[in-house]
C-alpha cells in the first residue's frame, strides 16, 4: 500500500490550479525575464528600482547608508579637522541607528556603530 503525503502547501497549489487560478497569468508563455544571463548579485535593487520607478543612481536609505560606511575612509580624509571627523562620525552613527531599528526603507542592517576615537586615529594616520 503506497501512502501519499502532500504538504499544505502542494495542497494549497493544487487547490488553485483546480480553480484555474494560474489560467491567463500575465507573462504566461514567454521566456523569463533575465534567462540565459550571468546571475548578478545586485539583482534584487535593480528589480526594485523597476518596480518603484526609481531614477538611475537611486538607491534605498539603508543601502546609501551600507555604501557611505564601506566609502568612510575616502570620506573622512577629505575633512580637515579632528571635529568634522568626529561630528561626521556622530551624524553617520544617528543614520546607522536609523536604519538598524527599521526607520529607513529598504533591505535590513546590520552595521554596527563606528568608533569615533578609532576613525580619528584612522584619519591622523592617513593625514601623515
Amino acid at each position: 500500500m503506497v501512502h501519499w503525503y502532500e504538504s499544505s502547501i502542494d495542497r494549497q497549489l493544487r487547490e488553485a490550479a483546480e480553480r484555474g487560478e494560474f489560467e491567463n497569468l500575465k507573462g504566461a508563455g514567454k521566456p523569463l525575464p533575465d534567462a540565459g544571463k550571468d546571475y548578478d548579485e545586485d539583482w534584487w535593487v535593480k528589480d526594485w528600482a523597476a518596480r518603484e520607478g526609481a531614477t538611475a543612481g537611486v538607491v534605498p536609505p539603508t543601502l546609501a547608508v551600507r555604501r557611505e560606511v564601506e566609502d568612510l575612509d575616502e570620506k573622512v580624509g577629505r575633512l580637515r579637522t579632528e571635529t568634522e571627523v568626529r561630528d561626521y562620525v556622530g551624524e553617520l552613527n544617528e543614520r546607522i541607528r536609523k536604519a538598524r531599528v527599521g526607520l529607513m526603507d529598504g533591505p535590513p542592517v546590520v552595521l554596527p556603530p563606528l568608533d569615533a576615537d578609532s576613525v580619528v586615529a584612522g584619519w591622523r594616520e592617513r593625514r601623515r
